[in-house]
């Protein structure tokens, strides 16, 4: 058993939306859990991160904060400031953070290099200390096309050969294998791990009537996650009620935090408008309200389809196509493995379509009906695996210190 008090560090760049930062808070938890002295420290970029809960033994460090345009460039987020000033001074208290803090492990979420080429001299520098270095990705990145195109732009492929020691896959390649048909070597391979989706932690407090939406009522949970980019699809839904021509069971929209204010505020008039449908801006405790939905409607992000898969909630995803296919790859390969339905956004607003498949929803199979092997134990694995690498460092260092004496 390791002796030292293990010390991870996540890296998370944070530039849109809610998943990369809910993916590292669920899995920091989870390893504090499983470790009695482990500490985990998040380096984030969120805006909102402080706006969740984290357990003793797991804290962040927030650096500024940018955001990515539609058409996929970066601007800084708060600061009057340009992007490569912003990108300056996030890469410095990255390399301060882990000079200072020392991890046993240091977890980089989805950017190989980090955002720009962020994190690059903190690998190097983290590398030739003997820190495991480990990438992990999402079980979709993106089209695979565009990911080479990407990846080889960005020069991330030497950083897989050379810098990682494990690279961790938050899916099952039975689905989708994100590095197929992306040119990665043999050696890359070697070094992957498909950890299965990341489980939901059920909520703690038991759910009353008085905290749902609609007392006892069943309902439908629509979300479309950080909600930047989830306009069409509020807007589709709400059209379905507005001209509702069936029984559809009451719905609670979740508008999400990057919102415009504009579209929040329009919604929420709407809504006051439409029996049974209810409006909320944000909620950091999603768990609750989707434990007691009937169904859920979602665009299809990798957090949200990891939510759907632990509560196991038939689901409806209308997934984004722009700036990424991301979304549309994981909806359809879900789709054709028999967990959810897909309606495709470029069919909105067929309001008559979103209608029919409300009125379905509640009576389609539950996704883990489907008995897919191995499908929500990403969050053991990795526990399983960080124990390894400590073991094999513990181990490590006590031949060393046998070898000096």
């Amino acid at each position: 058993m390791y002796s030292s008090k293990p010390k991870i560090l996540i890296y998370s760049h944070d530039s849109f939306g809610l998943g990369h930062l809910r993916r590292c808070r669920a899995i920091a938890h989870s390893l504090v859990d499983s470790m009695p002295d482990a500490s985990v420290l998040i380096l984030s970029g969120s805006p909102i991160i402080g706006s969740f809960e984290f357990k003793t033994r797991v804290d962040f460090v927030r650096v500024p904060g940018v955001t990515k345009l539609r058409n996929g460039a970066y601007t800084s987020l708060s600061l009057p400031i340009d992007i490569e000033h912003t990108m300056a001074i996030r890469a410095s208290i990255i390399e301060h953070t882990a000079e200072v803090f020392d991890p046993d492990i240091f977890i980089v979420d989805k950017e190989p290099l980090g955002l720009r080429g962020e994190v690059r001299q903190t690998l190097e520098t983290l590398k030739r200390r003997g820190v495991h270095l480990v990438l992990g990705l999402r079980d979709v990145m993106d089209d695979p096309d565009v990911l080479r195109e990407e990846w080889e732009r960005k020069r991330a492929q030497p950083a897989l050969e050379d810098l990682y020691d494990d690279i961790w896959i938050f899916g099952l390649r039975e689905i989708f294998d994100p590095l197929e048909g992306v040119g990665v070597s043999p050696s890359v391979y070697d070094k992957t791990i498909y950890t299965g989706y990341l489980r939901s932690q059920q909520p703690k407090l038991a759910r009353s009537p008085d905290t749902l939406p609609f007392g006892e009522d069943p309902y439908i949970l629509v979300t479309p996650g950080g909600g930047g980019d989830g306009v069409e699809l509020v807007d589709w839904v709400i059209r379905a009620y507005e001209a509702r021509t069936r029984p559809l069971f009451p719905a609670l929209i979740v508008l999400g935090p990057f919102m415009d204010s504009n579209s929040q505020s329009m919604f929420m008039e709407r809504a006051d408008q439409v029996r049974d449908v209810k409006v909320k801006r944000f909620t950091a405790h999603m768990e609750p309200l989707l434990e007691a939905a009937v169904g859920v409607v979602g665009m299809g992000g990798y957090n949200t389809f990891c939510e759907i898969l632990s509560f196991n909630r038939p689901a409806l995803l209308v997934p984004r196509i722009v700036p990424r296919q991301e979304q549309m790859i994981r909806a359809l390969k879900a789709e054709e493995a028999g967990l959810l339905s897909v309606l495709p956004i470029d069919k909105y607003p067929d309001v008559d379509l979103m209608i029919g498949a409300l009125a379905r929803l509640p009576r389609q199979k539950a996704p883990l009906e489907t008995g897919a092997p191995g499908l929500l134990d990403g969050l053991d694995r990795i526990n399983a695996r960080v124990a390894e690498i400590l073991e094999s460092r513990a181990a490590t260092k006590t031949l060393r210190t046998a070898a000096a004496r």
